[in-house]
């Protein structure tokens, strides 16, 4: 029907493998299709697993350049000792600058937000023991 040429059209267009289209195509047979993000999701943490490749959300006041993406991977593979890392990048501008970087249940936040959070916090806790 129509669905399966929209699939045809766009695995087309992205170069999917047969295997692929194959497997959108029975997606649609079975009337599947609003799972499709749970299936990525839980695909990309199978792949992870076994690739022993680490995920860690990268929040930024603007968008980085693949240059600095690639960077901060690198610098957090160094950290962490895992094989590989890969980043999902998210804008948040409420950061103001810098980028806060979420890993596990670690966190490194070199934001400006966060620099002058430390501030406020470092001044009422000073203001208290006065």
């Amino acid at each position: 029907g129509k669905k399966k040429g929209v699939v045809a059209k766009i695995s087309k267009e992205a170069g999917f493998q047969k295997y692929t289209t194959n497997f959108l195509n029975l997606l649609v047979e079975k009337d599947r299709m609003n799972l499709l993000n749970e299936i990525c999701e839980s695909f990309e943490e199978q792949y992870c697993t076994l690739t022993d490749t680490q995920v860690a959300t990268l929040r930024s006041a603007v968008k980085l350049e693949q240059e600095q993406q690639f960077l901060i991977a690198k610098k957090l593979q160094e950290l962490t000792g895992s094989k590989n890392i890969k980043l999902k990048p998210i804008i948040d501008q409420s950061l103001v600058a810098g980028f806060v970087v979420e890993y596990g249940s670690s966190q490194i936040d070199l934001s400006v937000r966060g620099q002058i959070e430390k501030v406020a916090e470092e001044l009422t806790r000073s203001m208290a023991t006065a």
